[in-house]
């Protein structure tokens, strides 16, 4: 078994590589168990378990199980590991869930229980904007509450009006690809329009919005295509940008357009779960 100290030093550079993985934790064991309270596993995507140790073949088909569901879905898991004879004294069946806590059966000779907190390490998905329109900077303002790590795109001249962003461009040279999950939101809102569009249908996100009129954005890609963009790039462009929860204020449209991108990676969440389970 490594030392607990490699295993965190491994959880903060996935951190740092903004790499989704879960940290797997036992906090109760009964009996003889081969992994005893407070040791610790990470485990990937895919399954593997990278760092750590949380028992054998006994315990690591129902815990690796826990953590791929935990990591497309983002929730934590509880998992009691119990022998046979235990589970069926209290009426429960291997996989079962009850009050919160999944069941699962221990094959081991040791006949032990284990418990074991299986917690999903999400990176934070990352939100460009693109312009310093008041609408931007409400956005800029609110996302990070909602776990978003920040990029401001505007002029050098108009970066003073954002008080804090992860990152800063001045103009819109976002890079075309990104790790992680990427949005990216059109707010110039008559100061740039065109070139910030551009910019951003040429990157790589899960979700480009555009602030403006339906009248505008038909203007805008009418004048895009003939500059030579593709008409299948807008078929990825939601305009206007939002839900339709009647906002007004800049901070109103900021917020119809947090709660659409919630809306997004909340789906995305059930439907990833869905795929891990089946």
């Amino acid at each position: 078994m490594r030392p607990r100290s490699d295993t965190l030093d491994l959880v903060a550079d996935l951190k740092a590589r903004n790499e989704p993985f879960a940290l797997a934790t036992v906090v109760r064991t009964v009996s003889v168990t081969a992994a005893k309270a407070g040791a610790k596993a990470v485990i990937r995507a895919d399954g593997t378990i990278t760092e750590g140790w949380i028992g054998g073949g006994c315990a690591r088909a129902a815990v690796v199980k826990a953590a791929r569901e935990a990591i497309a879905d983002g929730e934590p898991r509880l998992v009691s590991i119990q022998p046979k004879d235990l589970l069926e004294e209290r009426g429960l069946r291997p996989g079962e869930v009850r009050e919160g806590v999944r069941f699962a059966r221990n094959m081991c000779p040791s006949r032990g229980t284990m418990d074991v907190f299986v917690e999903p390490m999400l990176p934070h998905p990352s939100l460009a904007i693109f312009g310093a329109s008041p609408v931007a900077v409400a956005l800029a303002d609110l996302a990070p509450r909602f776990g978003y790590r920040v990029t401001i795109c505007a002029q050098p001249e108009d970066q003073h009006l954002f008080a804090e962003a992860d990152r800063r461009i001045d103009g819109y040279a976002l890079e075309v690809e990104a790790e992680g999950r990427r949005f990216v939101v059109v707010a110039t809102q008559g100061r740039g329009d065109e070139a910030a569009l551009r910019a951003a249908l040429s990157v790589h996100a899960e979700h480009v919005a555009f602030v403006g009129s339906r009248r505008k954005i038909e203007a805008l890609k009418a004048e895009l295509i003939s500059g030579g963009v593709a008409s299948e790039c807008f078929e990825r462009l939601k305009a206007p940008a939002g839900l339709d929860i009647g906002a007004v204020t800049p901070d109103e449209i900021a917020l119809s357009i947090l709660a659409e991108m919630l809306a997004i990676r909340r789906r995305d969440h059930r439907t990833t779960a869905e795929s891990a389970v089946h």
